[in-house]
């Protein structure tokens, strides 16, 4: 119980509300453009119609994983990423995705493992130097 209280929580919370922030601007970025300019509705469209459609609920939450690793080196350079450091990363921005399911409405865990297996990969292959 000891080990827990002594990690840098605080650092991993900032950044994934950062990492969570920048996500849901980048979303109303997108929605803003889609409701305004046509050029981004047909690209959108185009988006829709095809076959990456699919890839986009587990591209983001790798995304959101490796940028949440750039942002905590680039940010915090005097403290030590480790394993340890990586998991607790990755339930922290974890969480984002988690409340902004439940807040629509009823989950069933399936769609939750998604995200989690997305920000997980993001989290370790960004952070595969640390892996020590």
């Amino acid at each position: 119980m000891r080990r827990l209280k002594i990690l840098p929580w605080r650092e991993m919370l900032l950044v994934a509300v950062l990492v969570n922030s920048i996500v849901i601007g980048q979303e109303l970025f997108l929605y803003w453009g889609f409701t305004q300019s046509p050029t981004i509705r047909s690209i959108l469209t185009f988006l829709n119609d095809s076959l990456l459609v699919r890839l986009i609920p587990f591209a983001v939450p790798v995304g959101m994983g490796a940028l949440a690793v750039y942002l905590l080196e680039y940010w915090r350079q005097q403290f030590l990423l480790n394993r340890t450091n990586l998991w607790i990363l990755t339930l922290c921005v974890f969480l984002g995705p988690c409340l902004r399911l439940m807040l629509s409405g009823p989950v069933c865990t399936g769609i939750l493992i998604t995200p989690l297996i997305g920000v997980t990969i993001g989290v370790f292959w960004k952070g595969r130097p640390y892996w020590r």
